[in-house]
């Protein structure tokens, strides 16, 4: 069994105790005898919450200051996985293996995520379903909306097949097939290293408290029971 120390990276709108204490994820790791460094990304959580754009320009870098000295393995979700894959890109020898969730195809997209930030500053109900979500997940979470529209309208660029080539670590990606994500295919051609897992009637939302999602993450990561 792996004993480098753990690190989990949750997803926009939520945050570490949110998103991967009431699953189940924190318990089993600390049942397998890792140790997890806790990180919540700026804007969430326990993390500062500014409301201006530039303050998240470099949001992965304020992530890798967080993260151990010595390798370790990581599970990131959704914009967590962003953030681990772009540290994992200019500085592979610091992951042992990696384990992204809720990203695909998405990831070499240049979307626009004007609306979901509009939604956060207006403070109502989006007629968008998924946008809708985000709002509901967020408000659960008790974060700031504000920070949440900033978070959203910071400067950012789309990932490229040269960037993720040099994610050379073993890397494990997992998604359901009806995660807006998707396809998993392009990032999976990208990565060098890569197994792909995908979960039959699985949406982005559900994904990380799917228990075919825990346990795949943790047998690849070696802390399964």
């Amino acid at each position: 069994m792996r004993s480098e120390p753990f690190v989990l990276v949750h997803g926009l709108g939520s945050s570490y105790e949110h998103g991967w204490r009431a699953a189940g994820w924190i318990d089993l790791l600390a049942d397998a005898g890792r140790r997890v460094v806790p990180v919540d990304v700026l804007g969430h959580g326990t993390a500062a919450a500014p409301h201006d754009p530039v303050a998240y320009a470099h949001l992965e870098q304020s992530v890798a200051t967080l993260l151990p000295e010595e390798p370790f393995d990581a599970i990131g979700f959704s914009l967590g996985a962003q953030l681990l894959l772009r540290i994992a890109a200019r500085a592979p020898g610091r992951f042992g293996r990696l384990v992204v969730i809720g990203v695909g195809a998405n990831l070499f997209r240049d979307e626009e995520s004007g609306a979901l930030a509009d939604a956060f500053e207006r403070g109502a109900v989006p007629d968008d379903v998924t946008a809708r979500l985000f709002v509901q997940l967020a408000a659960s979470a008790g974060n700031d909306p504000l920070a949440m529209a900033a978070c959203l309208r910071r400067a950012r660029e789309p990932f490229t097949a040269d960037e993720l080539a040099r994610v050379s670590c073993p890397t494990l990606v997992i998604i359901g097939d009806r995660d807006f994500a998707g396809p998993p295919d392009p990032l999976i051609e990208a990565l060098p290293n890569a197994e792909l897992r995908v979960l039959s009637g699985i949406d982005h939302f559900r994904v990380t408290s799917e228990f075919a999602c825990i346990d795949a993450a943790l047998e690849f990561i070696g802390a399964a029971s």
